[in-house]
């Protein structure tokens, strides 16, 4: 009887020992956000983030993965909805598209992310999310995104090295776009956008409504050159005459217009921003005095953005951050404040959260494009690709960037209209 009865005492030792593992095991799969009924589960944002991480996407990888997957389920139910779904052989030439980045095949990307733990589906979701997307805005908003020759002519003749550089005079009104009255500002910039026609209207305007730190004086910046503007602002102003407003432009947690004041050519060749170096450290309590005080001590202490690897020793590792990121890249609004600075200077004046944190900005350094000759592309057998003209050029920027601008407002319009839940809100 001990002989058969030993065999259920190991098997029910077993299943009690495995208990706890299956718990958890079955917890990664429970739904902690949902999304218009879409569920996402903490498997996926654990998975997102370790994919992020390898990718060395900049800002808090658990954060940017809850924040992408939300995205990426607003955009699934519309694409969804609009009948756009990549097929098998377009998902396949997506993954190979991004893998040849890192100059891997699809099959050598996906196993050297399963060496670090992520899935082949992580990659394979987050690729199809991307191109199902890219169809339906240029589907959408194709048509209205068209560049007219008198905008390229503006664009060439604002943008030409001729031994002269361009300068901006520009006024901006920025509102929040998140929170309890995100759709409500949203409304409120696209009124402005449509109605405003002159320079004292703008300033009013910005006065009253506007949540940027140039209130005071009317939403006017000083002078900015050409190459420091961000390239999706700049691609909207550009096209603008003096008193002219832009259509809405998503800044990441704000939204803004701008007008153009005025232009003016100096001496000296332009010089394009081609990418950004900056410190960012984030400062808990938003625009406390604490919170101002703690910005203005660093200002005050370090010099350099070297300088600030010291206080960041006592920081938590997601609060202080140093990427180089191309110029497109930076978030809108980062972007522009790093616009306004000098090497070694410093912002403090955005938040992040939902005005949890302060953001203090360095900026380290800008790579600017010196007008050398680049070597040719080639393509995959290695002979020159054909070399896209000026105009060619100059009008893929502006269609690219005012498509990019109509997406990302789409984009902030679905979440405003949407029913999200995520259990692990603080």
């Amino acid at each position: 009887m001990t002989l058969l009865r030993a065999p259920l005492f190991l098997a029910f030792w077993m299943m009690s020992a495995l208990a706890p593992l299956s718990a958890a095991a079955q917890g990664l799969f429970e739904t902690v956000i949902t999304v218009n009924d879409m569920a996402i589960t903490q498997y996926e944002i654990d998975q997102r983030a370790a994919f992020l991480t390898l990718l060395r996407a900049p800002g808090d990888p658990a954060e940017q993965a809850r924040e992408g997957l939300i995205e990426d389920r607003l955009r699934l139910s519309e694409t969804r909805r609009a009948g756009v779904i990549p097929s098998p052989d377009e998902l396949q030439v997506g993954m190979e598209e991004f893998a040849g980045r890192a100059n891997l095949s699809a099959d050598e990307f996906i196993q050297a992310i399963g060496q670090a733990g992520v899935a082949a589906e992580t990659f394979r979701d987050f690729v199809a999310a991307g191109l199902a997307w890219r169809t339906f805005v240029q589907g959408r908003f194709g048509p209205r995104a068209q560049v007219t020759e008198a905008e390229v002519d503006r664009a060439l003749s604002q943008s030409t090295n001729t031994g002269t550089s361009v300068r901006l005079l520009l006024a901006e009104i920025i509102v929040p776009a998140a929170g309890p009255q995100a759709e409500r500002n949203r409304a409120l910039i696209q009124r402005l956008s449509d109605t405003i026609k002159t320079e004292s209207a703008f300033s009013a305007a910005a006065r009253r409504y506007s949540a940027a730190p140039t209130r005071g004086r009317g939403g006017r910046l000083e002078w900015l050159p050409l190459g420091q503007i961000p390239p999706a602002l700049r691609a909207a102003v550009l096209v603008l005459e003096p008193g002219e407003v832009t259509d809405p432009i998503n800044l990441g947690p704000g939204i803004g217009i701008f007008q153009l004041r005025a232009l003016e050519e100096t001496e000296g060749e332009a010089a394009e921003t081609l990418a950004l170096e900056y410190v960012q450290i984030l400062i808990p309590g938003g625009n406390s005095d604490a919170a101002r005080a703690s910005a203005q001590k660093l200002k005050n202490d370090y010099d350099t953005c070297d300088d600030l690897y010291k206080p960041a020793q006592s920081l938590p590792p997601e609060y202080f951050s140093r990427p180089v990121q191309a110029a497109g890249e930076v978030p809108g609004d980062i972007a522009l404040e790093l616009a306004k600075l000098d090497d070694n200077e410093t912002s403090s004046t955005l938040t992040r959260q939902d005005g949890a944190f302060k953001v203090f900005l360095m900026l380290c350094g800008r790579t600017l494009d010196t007008g050398d000759e680049a070597e040719p592309e080639l393509d995959a057998d290695g002979e020159p690709l054909p070399v896209v003209d000026d105009r060619e050029q100059a009008r893929n920027n502006l269609f690219n960037q005012r498509l990019g601008s109509y997406a990302d407002s789409y984009l902030e319009e679905l979440r405003a209209d949407a029913i999200i839940i995520d259990t692990q809100a603080q």
